[in-house]
């Protein structure tokens, strides 16, 4: 089993995203040996579901995010994970990634020879479409990877 974790600041918008849509496409491609999950960097989302704006962009693209609950990311992760991604470098930098863990630890968008840089928050911005798209895309770059 592969077991890959998402991370984003709140758990209720980027991290999301990337686990149902990462889940949907290993799914499709019958990667039932993945097992995927997200979390947020900060407390505030525990317990809450997506986004309603993440929410209505997934289920237009055939995602279900139903299910998810913002929780907190906890330095065991990087143990209890084979994978994790963070959607910015802050963080990334909040997670305080050390050396001694199992994890392969990095940027979403640069894994694998990703087109580089931070997901954008689409919180306060908006642009929901825009990052289910750069989600989509390094989901497909990732799982061909893994």
């Amino acid at each position: 089993m592969t077991k890959v974790l998402f991370v984003c600041l709140g758990n209720i918008c980027r991290s999301p995203t990337a686990d149902a849509v990462f889940s949907g496409l290993a799914k499709q491609l019958g990667r039932e040996d993945i097992q995927v999950d997200s979390c947020g960097t900060g407390d505030w989302h525990i317990g809450y579901p997506p986004d309603q704006r993440a929410a209505e962009e997934a289920k237009k693209r055939g995602y279900d995010m139903s299910h998810l609950r913002a929780r907190q990311f906890k330095a065991d992760d990087l143990d209890a994970f084979d994978y994790v991604f963070a959607m910015d470098s802050k963080n990334l930098a909040d997670m305080n990634v050390g050396q001694n863990h199992s994890a392969q630890v990095g940027l979403f968008l640069e894994m694998f020879d990703g087109p580089g840089g931070d997901v954008p928050d689409p919180y306060y911005e908006g642009g929901f479409d825009h990052v289910f798209d750069l989600i989509e895309a390094q989901s497909k770059r990732i799982l061909s990877n893994i």
